[in-house]
């Protein structure tokens, strides 16, 4: 199974020991690099190496090995990390690892994982010629691993034992406790929870796993080399030590052995050679032997079952790395709760960036109310809590929580007199704008006038109505308005006061004025009354000449009426006589013609009297 390539980000490049790697492009980690140096004996944390573990920041597999020099270590780490070459192979008497070299690949069977191999420099260097060099290589091994590979050659007898004797020291190098009261057996017990996984490799391995005639696994050869001796005398207290320590300190183990992987006049050249090349028996044992590393080596963890990801194994690092320089001895305890500090503080400073940016994305100065600022800080400080929690660890007494609730309130109140101050200037920013008009006008004296208070109040009101209709004032609106009404008020006073008094002199005027109107209008009338009455008596003149002269032709018309009455009366009479006459003269006439008649008739007689 091909394990996806991990990409490492470091800005810059590194040099060390004649290795280059150019950080500034996304490349895999080509090689190892030295983790911890060892200098003339002296232990220090590569800074460059711990850049590295500071950018991983998945869960952490970590396999260290130790064992004697030129036993073929760096072979065996090569090979987990599926590489020809890497960790150097020495072919000379000298050895090639000084201190311990890491190289970070990515774990071929746990996804989002790293694997972190540690290759320590070969114990029992006859160059070093101290032992306590090599004791604290073997005890920082085991700190840092979750798996710990113990390589040697040959088979498991009183020699091999012997040379594990640094097994033995590690509870005068390491406290499980820093309590004084404790005692050294009670707080070795304790480094079971602490300790990793124990695989021995015997390299070299010639003989034929049996016992009492039966074949026997690898794992069942281990048991039976640490079987402990019945006896109290020195002697076999010396073949127990290591043994009752290894079976103490690392209850899960396991043991692999391996054939010589080539001729010896090849081993020289073993990074060239290629796996045909090499003994079958021993490419199957590497296999078996890596596939099980890959399978069961867990990740890295601490007490109370917490992760150990790149940064905190960095913290490890240096911490321990720290009281070895200081002559001190490494206490696990200490240790878990130095790095619970540093991750508390980083999440503490985690949490508040996440509020932070939480806050700026959110939050639009100023808020309209105070509430909608304390809501929004509220769902801000949930998340930034929640964002503490899921990072930090060993927080005693919520030490940590409380001061990140200290810092969340400081930011709060310190968020709210923020927005106090981005209301007041909104506002006064708002009111110059508004304002400054009015204020012009007044400069001009345009409000210097009878009647000028009255309209400067309507002015401020309709811009007072503005001001309000303006959105995102904040909770400072009303406050900066009076304040700046306030600070108007002498402005405000000065015009009333010249408006009271153009008024009263203007008032003076008005009335002099209406008097002089009312004199003058009472003359006009006078003259109008006066005038009323002339044309009144004209008109009655005019009149009464009218009803003279309309009585006059009256009485004219009624004489000539009475005259034409009289006339008429007079010919009626004479129209009368007339047909008096008229009809007495028809008469006669009738009569006469009657007469003549009978006077020429001769029987008529005509009697004269």
């Amino acid at each position: 199974m091909r394990a996806q390539k991990k990409i490492w980000k470091t800005p810059g490049s590194w040099k060390d020991k004649g290795n280059t790697l150019d950080m500034a492009s996304e490349i895999h980690m080509p090689g190892p690099v030295c983790l911890i140096e060892n200098i003339n004996g002296k232990l220090t944390a590569n800074q460059t190496a711990l850049k590295i573990l500071s950018a991983v920041k998945q869960p952490v597999v970590v396999v260290a090995i130790v064992g004697l020099y030129r036993t073929g270590k760096s072979y065996l780490m090569n090979k987990l990390a599926r590489k020809n070459k890497g960790f150097p192979l020495g072919s000379t008497v000298q050895s090639n690892t000084k201190g311990i070299w890491m190289w970070c690949v990515p774990h071929p069977n746990m996804p989002n994982h790293t694997l972190v191999l540690l290759d320590t420099e070969g114990l029992g260097d006859v160059e070093k010629g101290d032992n306590q060099n090599d004791s604290w290589i073997f005890a920082l091994a085991i700190l840092l691993s979750s798996t710990f590979v113990y390589n040697s050659m040959g088979t498991i007898n009183q020699q091999a034992m012997d040379q594990l004797h640094y097994v033995t020291e590690l509870t005068d190098r390491i406290r499980a406790k820093c309590s004084p009261g404790n005692s050294e057996v009670d707080d070795s017990a304790d480094f079971v929870s602490f300790f990793p996984a124990f695989v021995w490799t015997l390299r070299d391995f010639s003989l034929e796993l049996e016992a009492n005639g039966q074949p026997i696994t690898a794992d069942e050869y281990l048991e039976l080399s640490l079987k402990l001796k019945k006896g109290t005398d020195q002697k076999t207290k010396s073949f127990n030590e290591p043994r009752l320590c290894i079976r103490k300190f690392f209850p899960q183990k396991k043991c692999f052995i391996f054939d010589r992987p080539a001729q010896r006049k090849n081993l020289i050249h073993l990074e060239q050679l290629q796996e045909g090349e090499l003994n079958p028996e021993f490419v199957e044992q590497a296999a078996e032997f890596c596939s099980y590393i890959f399978s069961n080596s867990k990740p890295k963890t601490l007490s109370g079952g917490i992760t150990v990801n790149g940064p905190r194994l960095e913290s490890l690092v240096l911490t321990y790395v720290n009281v070895i320089s200081s002559g001190d001895l490494p206490c696990m305890e200490d240790t878990v709760l130095a790095l619970a500090q540093i991750e508390n503080s980083a999440a503490v400073q985690k949490a508040i960036a996440h509020y932070d940016k939480q806050m700026s994305q959110k939050v639009q100065l100023p808020t309209e109310t105070h509430q909608e600022l304390l809501a929004l800080h509220r769902a801000s400080e949930k998340q930034a809590i929640e964002v503490f929690m899921k990072s930090s660890f060993k927080d005693v007494d919520q030490k940590f929580l409380k001061d990140l609730q200290i810092q969340l309130e400081a930011k709060q109140k310190n968020f709210c007199k923020q927005n106090l101050q981005a209301s007041s200037d909104r506002c006064s920013a708002l009111l110059q704008d508004i304002f400054s008009p009015l204020e012009e006008e007044v400069n001009q004296g345009i409000y210097s006038k009878p009647g000028g208070y009255r309209l400067y109040i309507l002015k401020m009101e309709r811009l007072k109505k503005n001001y309000y209709q303006k959105p995102r004032k904040g909770i400072e609106a009303d406050k900066t308005l009076q304040k700046y009404l306030m600070s108007k008020e002498s402005v405000s006073d000065a015009i009333l006061q010249t408006d009271l008094t153009l008024t009263a002199k203007e008032k003076e005027l008005k009335e002099a004025r209406l008097k002089a109107e009312a004199a003058q209008a009472e003359a006009r009338r006078l003259e109008e009354i006066e005038r009323q009455n002339q044309l009144m008596m004209e008109q009655r003149e005019r009149l009464h000449q009218e009803q003279v002269r309309q009585m006059e032709r009256d009485r004219a018309n009624w004489l000539a009426e009475q005259q034409r009455a009289q006339e008429r009366k007079i010919q009626e009479e004479v129209e009368k006589l007339k047909e008096t006459f008229q009809a007495e003269n028809r008469r006669l006439q009738n009569e006469l013609q009657h007469l003549h008649r009978t006077a020429n008739s001769p029987d008529d007689i005509c009697i004269l009297l």
